[in-house]
């Protein structure tokens, strides 16, 4: 199911779109808290128990991405947003099964492992085509994408709560509004994979517009030989610490601004704090295409301090003022969202200036285990911290404290690992396979590897 190739004239302004309609779609995932307590309510779950389809949904996201990156290289992007159509939609319906049968571990089934793989396959399925289309703009390009999965929520949340309104609470209601996302989700993905295109292999050229697909100039280095290069272990670290950072208030987000303002003479109430998500939402979507975009201006490295050492002074004003001031808490919290969406949107830019557009999108699905491990770090972190200090008799900012600190810590680490890359060895660079097309090479990448090795 390889896609069409673009003709003469057509415009590379439609492939973000076609990206965006499997973004959107997969964006999804950080709605799951509004499906949270009707679950609880309708089958007896508890709140770790209701977290579990969402928590394995990110692990899958970044295991399937990493060993399924290769056959998106090797495909092309429909089949992959094909195989995110189906996988995703599918566990919607598992998922819909499971509540209509009052079998719960058939929607973990279907949310978290079938629906995590269409997340992750989704995820990277438009990133190689997009920066082949825009090796002038690779960040604001793939910034783009990548915002639709961070604004998935802001369309998703108000949906789902409608459809519960209307169809009930109760497991039938449930049901009835999975079978609803995964039909319409459907729908919506097959925009993009009907309209998705790949450049010509040399030459072409939209209406006023530079070349796209001429050969690419610089390092060009397989996915296979890229993790044994010490810049790719790096740039691992440093997202998995700016996402760790990042989730770390995203998930707890609500009870968190409760929490610091209890004892204030204004208390935050419920509607004020889930305006406070939504907020955040709204950050971390606008951080993926604004911070991206910039860092086609600014450098990759230079973005990328800016995420780490600029967070970390975040999160060293929250601990030390956040309290007295809820305009700081908020600009503070907000700023850090930003960094961790612009993060994600920032990454695969920077992996095609260190290694190339060859098996960029191989070597991001590679990348995005480290968002697995920080998907899991970073609410562990935070929660494990507040339940020990809210044992020992504390409330209130001191349930936070200490997981601040530790948050501080671990964007330094960050920051250090940003400044350790370099550009990439010429003994990984792939030897003339560059002029060639990703899907012609990708076969012969492991010959290169083994001569590599040898």
């Amino acid at each position: 199911m390889r896609p069409p190739v673009a003709p003469p004239g057509w415009s590379r302004w439609l492939v973000p779109p076609a990206a965006l309609s499997v973004h959107l779609s997969i964006g999804q995932a950080y709605a799951w808290s509004v499906f949270k307590p009707p679950l609880e309510s309708a089958l007896g779950l508890s709140g770790t128990q209701s977290a579990l389809p969402f928590q394995l949904g990110i692990v899958m996201l970044g295991l399937s991405a990493a060993f399924g990156g290769t056959l998106v290289e090797r495909n092309g992007p429909r089949w992959a947003m094909t195989v995110a159509l189906v996988c995703f939609s599918s566990g919607f319906l598992l998922s819909a099964l499971g509540a209509a049968t009052e079998q719960y571990w058939l929607i973990v089934l279907g949310y978290g492992f079938v629906g995590g793989i269409g997340l992750g396959i989704g995820y990277i399925s438009p990133v190689s085509t997009l920066i082949k289309w825009f090796p002038d703009r690779p960040g604001m390009a793939t910034g783009i994408a990548i915002m639709g999965f961070g604004g998935g929520a802001l369309i998703a949340s108000p949906w789902s709560a409608e459809m519960l309104d209307a169809f009930g609470t109760d497991s039938g209601g449930i049901a009835l509004a999975f079978l609803v996302h995964g039909l319409v989700y459907a729908l919506f993905m097959t925009l993009g994979v009907l309209l998705v295109r790949v450049p010509p292999k040399a030459g072409a050229t939209a209406p006023a517009e530079k070349p796209v697909a001429a050969a690419p100039a610089g390092p060009q280095v397989s996915a296979r030989q890229a993790i044994r290069t010490p810049q790719f272990w790096c740039l691992w670290l440093v997202l998995c610490m700016n996402v760790t950072a990042g989730i770390g208030i995203l998930e707890k987000a609500a009870p968190m601004i409760t929490d610091f303002f209890k004892d204030s003479s204004t208390p935050v109430t419920a509607s004020a704090a889930a305006g406070f998500v939504a907020l955040l939402s709204a950050a971390n979507m606008a951080g993926r295409i604004g911070w991206s975009s910039a860092s086609d201006l600014m450098g990759r490295k230079n973005v990328y301090r800016l995420y780490l050492g600029v967070g970390a002074l975040m999160y060293l004003l929250i601990a030390l003022y956040g309290d007295a001031s809820k305009p700081l808490f908020v600009l503070c919290a907000l700023v850090i969202l930003s960094f961790y969406g612009g993060g994600f949107a920032t990454a695969p830019a920077y992996l095609k200036d260190l290694f190339g557009t060859y098996q960029v999108g191989a070597i991001h699905g590679r990348l995005l285990t480290a968002w697995s491990l920080a998907g899991v770090l970073g609410p562990l972190i935070v929660n494990w911290v507040s339940d020990s200090q809210e044992s020992a008799g504390k409330h209130g900012p001191s349930l936070y404290g200490v997981s601040f600190v530790i948050m501080i810590g671990l964007l330094v680490v960050g920051f250090v690992a940003n400044e350790l890359i370099r550009p990439v060895h010429p003994r990984h660079h792939v030897p003339a396979a560059p002029r060639e097309s990703s899907d012609d090479t990708a076969d012969r990448a492991p010959d290169h590897d083994r001569r590599q090795s040898a």
